[in-house]
Order: C-alpha cells, then structure tokens, then sequence
C-alpha cells in the first residue's frame, strides 16, 4: 500500500509512504488517552500541499487504505 485517504471536516487528504496500520495505532492512541496529535497529510491532486490536521476526541477522521494499483 502506497497512500492511505483520510475523511476530514468533509474534505480529502493522502498520506503516502505511512504504514496505515501504525496510523491507524497512532490516532487510536490519541483518542483512547484524551489528547490530541497533529498528522501530516497532503492535500491536493498534481501537486499536492503539505497539510496538518489535528486529530483527537470528538474530532472525526476516516481513515481509508489505498491499495496498490495491479500491474497490467
């Protein structure tokens, strides 16, 4: 897997290179211990902009897996 999607405030963003279940740990984390974290994330399609969002309780995200593409 080579970008996981995130769902925020109804927009979207990608995350590559970032194992997705280590993400995933990581906001679960955060949730579970009452704090919040910053994730970075990239916004935009070309030529992306780097992104922060700040995740935590009551804060909703979706965190989606992008599979690789097959090779044909």
């Amino acid at each position: 897997m080579k970008r996981i999607g995130i769902i925020y405030a109804g927009n979207q963003f990608s995350v590559g290179e970032q194992d997705y279940e280590g993400l995933k740990a990581e906001i679960e984390a955060a949730y579970r211990e009452g704090r919040s974290v910053w994730i970075t994330v990239n916004h935009g399609e070309g030529r992306p902009q780097r992104a922060e969002l700040l995740v935590g309780p009551g804060i909703p995200i979706a965190v989606l897996p992008i599979p690789d593409e097959s090779p044909e």
